[in-house]
C-alpha cells in the first residue's frame, strides 16, 4: 500500500500497527501472539513462502532447560548478519541467549548452529535501520521511522539489543 498520508492506507497502516503494539503490550507476547509465533516458526524453519532471512530463533531455556523456538529475522548489514530484539533486553528470548552463553540454533530448511555475540551500543545504530527495513512487524515497536537519519538510531541504540551471528566453533 502506498503511504498517503490521512488516507486509506495510512489508516490501514495505523490499525495493523495498533494491533501489532496490543499483541505485545507487556513486552512479552499475548496468547494470540504465541499462537502466530508457533506457525511463523515453522514456517520460517521450513521455509515454506519465507524469504531466506526469516529463520526460527531455537535457544535452551533458561529456566526450563528445553528448547524455546520462535521466529526472528536476519539482518544483514557489511557483510554480517545480526538478531535484533525489538521488544528490548528484556524479552525472553534475549536473557535465554545469554543465560546460555549466546549458543543457539538457527533453522530455515535445516540447522545452524551459531554463536550470538552481544554487539557495543555504539554500533548498533545502520544495523537497527537496516533491520527496520527488514522486518515490517518490529515498526510498531521502534519508534524511529526506518528512513530517518541515523541520529536518530544512536539515540535510541541502548534500548534495543543487536547480537551478531557467527558460527558456533564448538558445534555443541
Amino acid at each position: 500500500m502506498p503511504k498517503q498520508k490521512g488516507g486509506v492506507a495510512s489508516r490501514a497502516a495505523a490499525k495493523w500497527h495498533s494491533l501489532l503494539r496490543w499483541m505485545y503490550a507487556s513486552g512479552r507476547p499475548n496468547r494470540m501472539a504465541r499462537f502466530l509465533n508457533r506457525i511463523s516458526a515453522f514456517q520460517f524453519s521450513t521455509g515454506l513462502l519465507a524469504p531466506g532471512n526469516w529463520v526460527t530463533l531455537e535457544v535452551r531455556g533458561r529456566r526450563s532447560g528445553r528448547p524455546v523456538t520462535l521466529p526472528v529475522v536476519v539482518t544483514d548489514h557489511d557483510g554480517e548478519r545480526y538478531l535484533v530484539s525489538m521488544l528490548g533486553p528484556n524479552a525472553n528470548w534475549v536473557r535465554n541467549v545469554r543465560a546460555a552463553g549466546g549458543q543457539a540454533v538457527l533453522r530455515h530448511r535445516g540447522r545452524e548452529r551459531v554463536r550470538l555475540q552481544v554487539v557495543p551500543v555504539a554500533q548498533r545504530a545502520p544495523i537497527l535501520r537496516r533491520y527496520l527495513h527488514l522486518a515490517p512487524g518490529a515498526r510498531p515497536h521502534i519508534s524511529v521511522e526506518r528512513e530517518a537519519p541515523l541520529a536518530e538510531f544512536e539515540r535510541m541504540a541502548a534500548r534495543f539489543p543487536v547480537f551478531r551471528i557467527t558460527p558456533d566453533p564448538t558445534g555443541r
